[in-house]
């Protein structure tokens, strides 16, 4: 039984046999990229630990009243703690307010639990508010805290947890369960798949908000004229495009991922590209251009990125990478 998760199987068995053989840690850190199923993976933990009546060692029966709550994150002894948003901020009144129930008694399971989720975006105070929680660890008491890398957190906050690296699933499986769970056509669960490069939880996001699709083809629409314009043109779309210098981060990111594609096809390697309906036109690109042209675009894509997480001129950055860009003839 994998815990119905899709993939992670390694992650699964690994973590069952802690608490199968009662060598669970007071504290595990997931990392992982955003979507890849380090949320459910916790949850299912958390299940297993605490389920009232497990089929065996390790596992979870899914209907007792441990386990749906737990699943629906409204257990009373499970606090989740994030941010208000993503990409926003986890305050140190946050850290000590999960001190403190932490400090009680259980009230019905075995442990009070803590999910930490997006713990990079915990400020100094909170993450060395945590430190004191994670040195002196109570036995009833079991925290996961999830994060993109272990390299964004304190070092003395990694080195007292149980790290577990999780990473893309591959995309047929991907494709497979999106057809069999979630009623997918197999057209459109093969895109996700790719679109969203072996991260179940975020093919998901993008199923359940078509919007964010349609938001991705007028970007690319809006790369492709941008390649068969001139200068007047680049400046009046960069003009228009940083006074959101998030949105513009975004577009940078979506960006980068199809000129990745159009490097992987110049250069002839066999990995599977992440924009699969865009192929058409990525073969009409790679005629034109070089591998040269191809890794120094994407090398300007990363670079730009970068400077918007800095203080650097995010009109200066978007106008030099825009320019920048190769020109092509004709259409794509």
């Amino acid at each position: 039984m994998n815990w119905n998760m899709v993939g992670h199987e390694w992650a699964v068995r690994w973590l069952s046999e802690h608490i199968a053989r009662d060598r669970y840690r007071h504290a595990y850190l997931f990392t992982g990229p955003p979507g890849i199923g380090k949320r459910s993976l916790a949850l299912n933990f958390f299940k297993a630990l605490n389920c009232q009546s497990p089929p065996q060692p390790g596992q979870m029966c899914n209907t007792c009243a441990a386990c749906v709550r737990i699943q629906q994150a409204g257990h009373p002894d499970l606090d989740l703690v994030q941010a208000e948003q993503e990409g926003g901020t986890l305050r140190v009144d946050q850290i000590r307010a999960l001190q403190r129930n932490l400090s009680l008694t259980p009230y019905e399971a075995r442990f009070r639990m803590a999910l930490l989720l997006r713990f990079e975006e915990a400020n100094p105070n909170a993450a060395n508010a945590l430190l004191k929680t994670l040195e002196e660890p109570s036995p009833q008491v079991v925290l996961i805290l999830t994060a993109e890398s272990a390299e964004q957190l304190l070092p003395t906050i990694v080195s007292r947890c149980e790290v577990l690296r999780m990473g893309p699933i591959p995309l047929q499986t991907v494709s497979e369960s999106l057809q069999s769970r979630w009623g997918l056509s197999a057209e459109q669960a093969t895109l996700l798949a790719h679109l969203s490069g072996g991260r179940v939880g975020y093919a998901l996001k993008l199923h359940q908000d078509p919007q964010k699709l349609e938001q991705r083809q007028s970007w690319l629409d809006e790369l492709s004229r941008l390649l068969t314009s001139g200068r007047v043109a680049r400046f009046a779309y960069v003009e228009n495009l940083v006074k959101d210098k998030e949105k513009a981060r975004q577009v940078f990111q979506l960006w980068l991922s199809f000129w990745r594609d159009i490097m992987l096809r110049v250069s002839g390697a066999a990995a599977p590209l992440t924009n699969l309906d865009r192929a058409e036109e990525i073969e009409k690109i790679c005629a034109k251009i070089d591998l040269h042209s191809a890794g120094e675009t994407v090398v300007a894509l990363q670079r730009t990125i970068a400077h918007l997480d800095g203080n650097v001129n995010t009109r200066l950055a978007a106008e030099v990478l825009v320019l920048d860009m190769p020109g092509l003839d004709g259409e794509l």
